[in-house]
């Protein structure tokens, strides 16, 4: 099971919850796929797309739940990220945890499974 990482601000998790279904942030319906993460990304991911933000909320998937709806591009580097073609389920996720700024300015991350 590979795990798969979404950063998102709670107010907007929480309103995608409350439909049962996330459709993506700005980026993501700009770009036209729900950005994600895996667990060697998220740390870089949170400092230069959400560098200094508070309120946000780091949720955890199974890629292998997607199928066919998720794709591994090249972006930064040249490195695969997991890309999702659809709007995605807010109970897919195996968890979603605070992601709160350290003393540092940094984001501190919960444990991350590979």
């Amino acid at each position: 099971m590979v795990h798969i990482y979404k950063i998102v601000p709670q107010d907007m998790w929480q309103a995608a919850e409350a439909e049962g279904v996330f459709h993506g942030a700005p980026v993501d319906l700009a770009d036209g796929y729900i950005h994600f993460s895996t667990s060697a990304q998220a740390r870089e991911t949170a400092a230069k797309h959400f560098k200094g933000q508070t309120g946000l909320l780091l949720a955890a998937f199974d890629a292998g739940q997607f199928g066919s709806d998720m794709k591994w591009e090249p972006s930064r580097g040249g490195a695969l990220f997991p890309h999702l073609y659809t709007s995605l389920a807010t109970s897919a996720a195996l968890w979603v945890k605070p992601l709160p700024l350290g003393d540092d300015g940094q984001h501190v991350f919960p444990e991350m499974d590979q």
